[in-house]
Parts: C-alpha cells; sequence; structure tokens
C-alpha cells in the first residue's frame, strides 16, 4: 500500500461545555461531550521513500511549520524512527477557527492513517498520546467514540447518543482559542456534573417538540465569544428571530442547533438560506455559511486501529 485517498476527518460539536477550574500550569480543567457529526474534510497521503514529509495544499495563514497535518505527521515519523516520508492532500471542508475542531480532526486522521500506511503498529492509547502533544481536542479523534471529556479534555469515557442531526452555522468570523481562554471574565467555577446525568436528561430534550432537541448545560466560553465578537452574538439573535435557538461549539465561532432527524435539519438549513437571501445585506454581513449534518454513532476511521 503507497497511497490512501479520501481519509475522512470528520468535525466535532460540544453539545456543552464547562470551565471547572484551572490547573497551577494555566491549562484549564473542563466537562464537554465531544458528537462527531458528517461534516468533515478529506486527507490523501503518498508514502515517499526519501523520508520527506511535504504537503501540497495551502491554508490562508498557516505555513507549513505551523501547520497541525505536518506537525503530526513528523511526530510520528519522530516516535517510531521509520524512514518512510509522505506527502499530504487536504481538502478544506471545515470552518477554520469555528469551533468544530477541525485541525485537530485532521492531525489525529493524519496519526491513524500514516500509522496504517507505514505499518508503524502504534496502538490507540500511543497514538492518543500523541495526539495530546499536539492538541487537547486531538485525542477524542483517536479515541472514535462520542464521549464525556474531563481533564483538559483528555479524559475521555464513551457516551452512546441518541440519533440527532444539527444545523450548523458559521458565522463571519473567527475566533482565536487562546484569546477566550485568557479572558479574565471567563467563568472558570461552573459546578461539576456526572456523567450519569447527561444521558437521562438528553433523552428527556428528544421528547420536547419534534423539530428541534434541546441542549443539556451550557458553554462557559460562550458568552465571552458573544462579548468580544459582536458578529457572533448579533447571528445568534438573527437565528433566533426565525425561532432557531442555537449554541456555541467549542471557542466558536461556529452555532448549532439541534433536531431529531436530517430531514428536519435540512428543513431548518433551507428555511435559513432561504430567509437570508430575502434579508439581503444584514444576513450576509452576519453569517458566512450554514449546514446540514447528521450525528455520527462513531467516527469512520475507529476500526483502523484495532487495541
Amino acid at each position: 500500500m503507497k497511497t490512501l485517498y479520501d481519509i475522512p476527518a470528520p468535525a466535532k460539536i460540544n453539545l456543552f461545555l464547562h470551565v471547572v477550574g484551572r490547573r497551577d500550569d494555566g491549562y484549564h480543567l473542563l466537562q464537554t461531550v465531544f458528537r462527531f457529526i458528517d461534516l468533515q474534510d478529506t486527507l490523501q497521503a503518498d508514502v515517499r521513500t526519501d523520508g520527506e514529509i511535504s504537503r501540497s495544499y495551502d491554508l490562508p495563514g498557516v505555513l507549513p511549520e505551523q501547520d497541525i497535518v505536518l506537525r503530526a505527521a513528523r511526530l510520528l515519523q519522530a516516535e517510531t524512527g521509520t524512514s518512510l516520508g509522505v506527502h499530504l492532500g487536504l481538502d478544506k471542508r471545515i470552518p477554520m477557527g469555528g469551533g468544530l475542531g477541525g485541525g485537530s480532526s485532521d492531525a489525529a486522521s493524519v496519526l491513524v492513517a500514516l500509522n496504517r500506511l507505514w505499518g508503524t503498529g502504534l496502538d490507540r492509547s500511543q497514538l492518543m498520546q500523541l495526539g495530546l502533544r499536539l492538541g487537547a481536542d486531538v485525542p477524542v479523534f483517536i479515541f472514535g467514540r462520542n464521549a464525556f471529556a474531563e481533564g483538559v479534555g483528555e479524559e475521555l469515557q464513551p457516551l452512546p447518543l441518541p440519533q440527532a442531526a444539527y444545523v450548523i452555522v458559521q458565522p463571519c468570523a473567527s475566533v482565536a482559542t487562546v484569546d477566550i481562554f485568557s479572558a479574565k471574565e471567563l467563568t472558570r467555577d461552573t459546578k461539576p456534573v456526572k456523567i450519569t446525568d447527561f444521558p437521562a436528561a438528553e433523552t428527556d430534550f428528544l421528547l420536547q417538540p419534534p423539530q428541534e432537541v434541546r441542549q443539556f448545560g451550557h458553554n462557559d466560553l460562550q458568552p465571552v465569544v458573544y462579548s468580544r465578537y459582536p458578529v457572533v452574538s448579533q447571528a445568534a439573535k438573527w437565528l433566533s428571530g426565525l425561532g432557531v435557538e442555537v449554541r456555541m461549539s467549542g471557542s466558536g465561532a461556529c452555532l448549532f442547533a439541534g433536531y431529531h432527524d436530517l430531514q428536519n435539519a435540512v428543513l431548518a438549513k433551507q428555511e435559513i438560506v432561504a430567509t437570508m437571501r430575502t434579508a439581503g445585506s444584514e444576513a450576509i454581513r452576519l453569517i458566512n455559511s450554514v449546514h446540514a449534518c447528521a450525528g455520527l454513532v462513531e467516527h469512520p476511521l475507529r476500526h483502523w486501529v484495532t487495541r
């Protein structure tokens, strides 16, 4: 095997995100539920025998030495001592700076795919440890299952979730995660919840009116982003005027609303897009894109790592 095509790297949403404390080293202690969705980037990996790691794509504002995709490949190469290299392609569909984990997902898929392509033989735990060195969100994509997360986001417990679909709205903003976590006004003392609190609550919410799924908890980062990036708050308010109540994913800027099935999510997307066309410049100034996505049961590459 010399080439892998169409390697999936799905986005995630945080169904809630609570900041429950801060470690002495400055990292925040979180509680969240990660859910994978079928909005995804795709990658291509071609083995190089000269040991070089290269890319065929450009990312706005991201130099090769900053690219987490290349950094993931170099890390796996260094840790395993393989003499092989790779030429990587990336079709980017997940919005950057959106709180959907696109870069982290790309890095995780590279680690999993190259572990297979290079025959380096690392198990899931070893790959997750490498992933954590690249970013706190990377391990969950290697873990491969929707999960309740604690710590800095790396302490994971599998969490079966009911069928749901989502409308993802990308406001006309790109949020710098580090600025939000360093904000003085960020709430850092939300009372911790237990994993057992979540499934019953989520099931109850599914019994609410048929078109929309209500959400458990809240996102502590949302008020900070709404304050510092008014366009995100304005987009949420505009959507609320259509009857679409949204929550922010991660550190933003993307917003989401949950629905029982993809059909209802697609109908909601169509209504939003149609209203944007008639609203004209106001909506265009606020919203960059709208997607209807199904929630995934598991990561599509979960079984590429067997242990």
